[in-house]
């Protein structure tokens, strides 16, 4: 056994780590996303962040939350806003970044190293802030898609990218097991337009 073990934080943007999953062609398993980074050290905490409809009762995302709850995940929320686009389009916007940053910045005396899910580009300024402290930051997302869905300066930015499609076999969900956990997650993301510019990773903003 190593006489010093990491510990590790992982901070789930849930939209776009389920549009990276998707654009890859599979599913995540979160029980064996938990057991593949207790493998690689003392795991703290394993956070997701999504926002809910205000009828959070009807929400399709509502048995996703509850599951992650009470299988080893802090679930944060907030409500969606609706717009309407320059076309006239309904639209259902969620933005967790502020919620994610400072839910990293005040763990971050007690961990090792932070994992973070999301290609968004804005959160450079989050991983560099952790590396100031002395944290080592993990980037999960993708380069396996055209545009890549991981912002440059943000991989550029990490101490480690890794790559999604890579992880599949630790942490993808069998294609045979049925579960309304993914079918609600799914049903939930397209309503809300998550496969819409607004959920990519903001580089050019």
């Amino acid at each position: 056994m190593p006489l010093s073990v990491d510990r590790i934080a992982l901070f789930i943007d849930g939209a776009n780590l389920y549009s990276a999953a998707r654009a890859v062609g599979f599913d995540i398993d979160y029980k064996k996303l938990l057991g593949a980074f207790r493998e690689e050290g003392k795991l703290i905490r394993a956070y997701y962040y999504t926002a809910l409809t205000d009828e959070q009762e009807y929400s399709p995302l509502r048995p996703l939350v509850d599951w992650l709850n009470y299988n080893g995940f802090m679930v944060v929320t907030k409500p969606t806003k609706e717009f309407t686009d320059a076309q006239g389009r309904r639209k259902i916007k969620g933005n967790m970044d502020i919620e994610l940053a400072v839910d990293a910045m005040e763990l971050a005396e007690h961990v090792d190293r932070i994992v973070l899910f999301s290609g968004d580009g804005d959160f450079r300024r989050l991983v560099e802030a952790l590396q100031r402290r002395g944290l080592r930051v993990s980037v999960v997302s993708t380069l396996r898609t055209q545009p890549p869905m991981v912002a440059d300066e943000l991989r550029r930015q990490a101490d480690e990218f890794v790559e999604l499609a890579e992880l599949a076999p630790r942490v993808a969900r069998d294609p045979s097991q049925r579960s309304p956990q993914r079918a609600a997650q799914r049903a939930a993301f397209a309503e809300r337009g998550y496969d819409e510019p607004e959920f990519l990773p903001r580089s050019s903003q």
